[in-house]
């Protein structure tokens, strides 16, 4: 009989859809969502962002700025699947949120606006989704809206996102007039009667057959192309059956090959069904994933998706709320009930899981347990971040943690009152617990308490985080970016001697290293990822292995502070070519001691130079106004790199120091009349104005 069940829980889990929403602001995700738990019965009204009436968007401060602000799951059934939904933001601020959701989801909706195509975070939000191998399919929204192209955005998608667009429905009727659309796959027409809340289905109009036949034409060639068995079909009866094409689709998307491209409209609730028809086809299951891996006492170690294994998930949201505090999980094998203890792998706690709740926002439905492939939150655990892992005490692993991206933007905060500074750090270090990307420091010369976040705007929410939830006057300074020093011009053949002897066992090391600039080849964990490349040239064993370990961890230290200013340096390769040792005095600390002061001496006699962060600005504003908007960006440091015009307006991109944005909300605004608006995407550091240091080396 367990035998029976257990085989009945594994099928189960094929019926399991953990997916996410990903789109640049204003391109509906939030909408999107809404839709989806309309359709699925999971709510009975429409939510809607303009009335403040969402389910995911239920926070104060959400519903005030009418943005999406913190990832918000919900779950609902679809067809006999449950589908686990998150929600996540689409500001540039908050890309840290949709990081960690997306670490931990099987599948995600990416959303593009019809009328604007590829936009800068939703470019971003693919990438991110890249580095994690998460499957998408595409919608491309707001097909109703004046200028809406589905042509232009599928372009848009081949274009910028360098990946192949299948496109899989025709639009019936176009902007105002935007009705249904043709299926191709089953070359069948969908139509949505106005105000109705399901699609009619039929034969495809007149006249749209040609169009129809040669848009399912392209479709099967593209498919062909990519996917063997296709190819083999489409060779031998020169057509794809709906069967075959079906198949090779869901292949496509589930090894990133292709993107299956959707169309509609999620306000006037056309589009959507389909939509949660081709989640349910092409996004794979728990089952349909690699198994996640994780260390094991130094080993790797790999876990399916079996109920039966032992208990492994990973945190990757924390949230307090009225009641208690939550910590939502995505368990990856075993099976956990309420009342067990689990061990937080990372500080080697137990932790006691006292409810188990399937989330609805925030709303939340009670549960007996969790198994493989769910996402849930508990209530309990008491020192659990985002990132630690939870796994069954007789069976450790360590599963890899979201990364977090360094702060780019600091302010001084205060409270008002002076009996309210122990509540405000209280305060501070429950944010910092709840969002990783949010760090907490006390300045050593000035004394004050600095947070350093993502943004102004993530800095702005998180104060009026603390006033509302915490009841704490507080003033904030003026921002400030957070700067990084670079390596431009290096030393050869450095020797530093670390030589201490004050009674008893000494210290001893020597180490000859050569410092040069390192050109960072990205963000894809490739050699400079990280701003720094270390590696030994020592022969016949000079320096042992663990010293030369010590040399490199001693280099890492002194990064951390550059001698322009005491910034973080980045963009150095150090390569230790010499050294020698002490038969009793040399350890790895003594090494470590010296790799960094004699990289610290390096960087003293090179040049390095001070940097900043850069960011893309996309600004949207009526013609008339292009020449005040492009005046103002060329004060600001700003280097134009295009101009469009999109639905009557013009669009600006420019590169600018993000130090200069500061309040250009306010400025741009006053410039258009309130009719100008602008998002920014993070693109790295740039050398800032005049300011290096050079030393005589």
């Amino acid at each position: 009989m367990r035998t029976h069940q257990n085989r009945s829980v594994v099928a189960a889990l094929d019926t399991v859809r953990n997916l996410g929403i990903l789109a640049h602001v204003d391109a509906g995700k939030t909408t999107v969502t809404e839709r989806i738990l309309y359709t699925t019965g999971t709510t009975h009204k429409r939510g809607e962002v303009h009335d403040g009436t969402t389910i995911t968007d239920f926070d104060s401060q959400e519903r005030d700025r009418g943005i999406t602000i913190f990832a918000a799951a919900v779950s609902c059934t679809w067809a006999g699947h449950r589908i686990n939904l998150i929600d996540t933001p689409g500001h540039v601020d908050f890309a840290d949120e949709v990081e960690r959701s997306l670490r931990v989801l099987d599948g995600a909706i990416a959303v593009f606006d019809a009328v604007a195509g590829v936009e800068p975070q939703s470019e971003s939000v693919w990438h991110q989704a890249d580095r994690h191998a998460v499957p998408r399919i595409a919608f491309v929204n707001k097909l109703d809206r004046a200028g809406a192209d589905l042509d232009s955005a599928v372009a848009s998608i081949r274009e910028r996102l360098h990946t192949v667009p299948l496109v899989v429905q025709l639009p019936i009727g176009a902007e105002d007039a935007f009705r249904g659309v043709v299926d191709l796959v089953r070359m069948r027409a969908l139509v949505w009667a106005d105000g109705a809340d399901t699609y009619e289905e039929g034969e495809v109009p007149d006249g749209l057959r040609e169009e129809a036949a040669r848009r399912r034409r392209l479709l099967e060639e593209a498919v062909a192309e990519l996917h063997p068995a296709a190819l083999e079909e489409f060779c031998v009866r020169s057509e794809l059956s709906a069967r075959t094409l079906a198949g090779a689709l869901r292949d496509l998307t589930r090894t990133g090959e292709g993107v299956v491209v959707l169309c509609g409209s999620a306000y006037r609730n056309r589009g959507v069904e389909p939509l949660l028809e081709a989640v349910v086809a092409y996004l794979p299951s728990p089952l349909d994933v690699p198994p996640v891996r994780g260390m094991l006492d130094g080993a790797e170690q790999e876990r399916a998706a079996d109920p039966e294994g032992p208990f492994a998930a990973l945190a990757f949201k924390v949230n307090a709320t009225a009641t208690g505090r939550l910590t939502y999980l995505r368990v990856y094998s075993g099976t956990i009930g309420k009342g067990e203890t689990v061990l937080d792998a990372s500080t080697r706690r137990g932790e006691r899981v006292g409810r188990i709740l399937r989330v609805q926002a925030d709303r939340h439905v009670d549960v007996d347990a969790a198994v493989a492939g769910d996402i849930v939150a508990v209530i309990g655990p008491k020192a659990v971040r985002p990132g630690a892992t939870l796994c069954a005490p007789g069976a450790p692993l360590v599963l890899e943690p979201p990364t977090v991206a360094d702060p780019v933007v600091s302010v001084a905060v205060e409270a008002k009152r002076s009996t309210d500074t122990e509540r405000l750090m209280a305060a501070l270090v429950r944010l910092a617990e709840e969002d990783p990307s949010l760090v907490v420091r006390t300045d050593p010369e000035t004394g004050q308490t600095v947070l350093s976040g993502m943004g102004e705007l993530h800095l702005e929410v998180a104060a009026e985080k603390i006033r509302r939830d915490h009841g704490l006057d507080v003033g904030i300074g003026r921002p400030q970016v957070a700067h990084r020093e670079a390596l431009v011009r290096g030393v050869s053949g450095l020797v530093y001697r670390h030589v201490k002897q004050d009674g008893g066992a000494g210290q001893f090391a020597h180490v000859v290293i050569d410092v040069e600039p390192l050109e960072a080849t990205g963000g894809d964990g490739g050699e400079g990822a990280a701003g720094f490349a270390f590696r030994s040239a020592v022969v016949g064993g000079r320096v042992p292995q663990e010293y030369v370990r010590a040399v490199e961890a001693g280099c890492r230290d002194a990064l951390a502070e550059g001698p322009l200013g005491g910034h973080p340096v980045t963009g150095v390769r150090v390569t230790l070519t010499d050294g020698a040792t002490h038969p009793k005095d040399s350890s790895e600390m003594a090494f470590r001691t010296a790799g960094r002061f004699a990289l610290r001496e390096a960087l003293r006699a090179g040049t390095t130079v001070l940097l900043e962060p850069v960011v893309e600005v996309t600004v949207t504003v009526p013609g008339d106004a292009v020449g005040g908007v492009l005046g103002d960006l060329a004060a600001r440091r700003g280097r134009v790199s295009g101009s469009t015009t999109r639905g009557g307006a013009a669009v600006v991109t420019a590169t600018v120091p993000l130090a200069e944005l500061f309040g250009y909300a306010t400025r741009l605004r006053s410039r258009t009349q309130g009719r100008g608006t602008f998002t920014t995407r993070a693109t790295g550091y740039a050398p800032a104005p005049a300011v290096t240091a050079t030393g005589t080396g």
